[in-house]
């Protein structure tokens, strides 16, 4: 590694720590001086605020194509492709809400206590009951007007194919009256966010070393979900409108 990438590295992982630890303590403080009603607004904005410096100590710019959906007092299911570990950090900017993520990440240092204070959803996706469990949080916080963010192929891919959707959380949104709001995701080629079968120590590595990347992110219209509709139906018609969304984003990002 040259030693301007190393030092690139370093700096991104030392600037990662400070402000992670500077805000985390600055959330919880604020979310419980804040009225019940108004600590979902309070955490919110203080999650887009760190993904937001994050993106920036990151080098990671974004572009958006279409809106998050308008606030209409019930919950939304954000489901995308997932090509990095930047994802979550796009994701949390531009919608806010809480993410559902493997339950190992729970225990990392600052990384975990971070995803907990965010009101992350922890799930195993090998094990039947925590998966229960999750499927449950995702349907109480989507009832109670949340936005929730899912990766439903279940981990990270290095291309723009989308791989098949696991179903467990268009299970929540269909027993909480939801939408689904259907987002690709794409980076420039050759960037250093993306994923390349890889670990994830070494994907973060490279990715705190690389130079600044671009991403698009390009986001669909709400699917409503009708009465009678089964999970894999749903599941099925979100996964075709994020492979669309997918091909959208590239063309945007490489004619950029």
């Amino acid at each position: 590694m040259s030693v301007l990438r190393e030092a690139r590295r370093v700096a991104r992982i030392a600037g990662f720590g400070a402000l992670t630890s500077a805000m985390l303590p600055a959330l919880v403080a604020h979310e419980r001086l804040a009225r019940p009603s108004e600590r979902g607004r309070v955490r919110d904005r203080w999650v887009q605020a760190w993904s937001r410096a994050m993106l920036g100590t990151f080098g990671v710019r974004v572009t958006t194509l279409g809106a998050p959906p308008a606030d209409g007092g019930h919950g939304h299911l954000v489901v995308a492709n997932h090509r990095s570990t930047a994802d979550i950090l796009v994701l949390l900017r531009e919608f806010g809400g809480q993410m559902v993520s493997r339950a190992d990440l729970a225990g990392w240092p600052l990384v975990g206590a971070a995803a907990r204070a965010a009101g992350t959803v922890f799930v195993d996706r090998s094990d039947a009951f925590s998966g229960a469990n999750a499927v449950r949080a995702i349907r109480d916080r989507l009832t109670a007007g949340s936005t929730v963010i899912v990766f439903p192929e279940g981990t990270t891919f290095p291309d723009d194919e989308v791989r098949p959707f696991h179903a467990g959380a268009f299970l929540g949104a269909l027993r909480s009256g939801a939408d689904v709001v259907p987002v690709g995701i794409a980076y420039s080629r050759g960037s250093g966010a993306a994923f390349v079968n890889e670990s994830f120590p070494a994907h973060l590595a490279r990715m705190a070393a690389a130079s600044p990347s671009h991403v698009v992110l390009s986001v669909g219209e709400p699917i409503a979900v009708p009465d009678r509709t089964r999970a894999a139906a749903l599941r099925d018609r979100a996964h075709a409108e994020v492979q669309r969304l997918v091909r959208a984003a590239r063309a945007r990002v490489d004619g950029a």
